[in-house]
């Protein structure tokens, strides 16, 4: 491994320790969201799908303002930050804590500082074609902002929000169950018998 690997693990690590003091007060919380999200039973898809409907039928139904649902989201976060370290070692109980649960902890952490990396790293990259290639980075913008205006247009805000938050919701458990792998193996194999037939044609 060379020294460059070896800073960049470090400071995984480094990062990963960090998260898990700074969410060591929420781990039985973030356990079990954890088991929802990767779906450990057959019903916790139905169970999430069902939870973030009745949360956004709440919203369509009450139609706060969009300063009062922003008050009230931000209310509700700190009310969790405050409340859930406190009551849930009263809940879960803290001495149930076992090692397996800890080392779940620390996967849990550790890829949710992979994922901000990643994130982090297409920013960059962003800024990067915007440097070495900007008219292709200025077609592309206005393309994929052009489409999401589309978009946005023809679907209700609230409805289209409720779909990205479902998906996002879902994507662990479709991640975990190989779905995804599945079905973006059969949209290869679709688009490769396409181009082969393409091919053909063109001989």
């Amino acid at each position: 491994m060379s020294d460059g690997d070896n800073r960049s693990a470090n400071l995984l690590a480094s990062e990963t320790a960090h998260l898990e003091e700074q969410l060591q007060g929420w781990g039985e919380v973030i356990l079990a969201a954890d088991r929802v999200l990767r779906w450990e039973r057959h019903l916790f898809p139905a169970a999430t799908i069902g939870a973030v409907s009745f949360i956004f039928l709440m919203i369509y139904y009450l139609d706060p303002s969009v300063l009062t649902g922003l008050s009230c989201f931000v209310m509700i976060i700190c009310l969790a930050d405050y409340l859930i370290p406190t009551l849930a070692p009263r809940i879960f109980g803290s001495n149930k804590w076992t090692t397996e649960q800890q080392q779940r902890f620390h996967e849990i952490c550790g890829n949710l500082v992979r994922t901000q990396r990643r994130i982090v790293g297409w920013w960059r990259r962003i800024f990067a074609l915007k440097e070495e290639k900007p008219k292709v980075y200025f077609l592309t913008m206005i393309c994929i902002l052009a489409l999401v205006a589309w978009i946005g247009q023809q679907v209700h805000n609230l409805f289209l929000t409720y779909l990205i938050v479902s998906f996002l919701l879902l994507l662990p458990g479709l991640n975990q169950h190989g779905i995804i792998t599945k079905y973006v193996g059969m949209i290869k194999k679709e688009i490769q018998k396409l181009l082969k037939q393409k091919e053909k044609k063109n001989e």
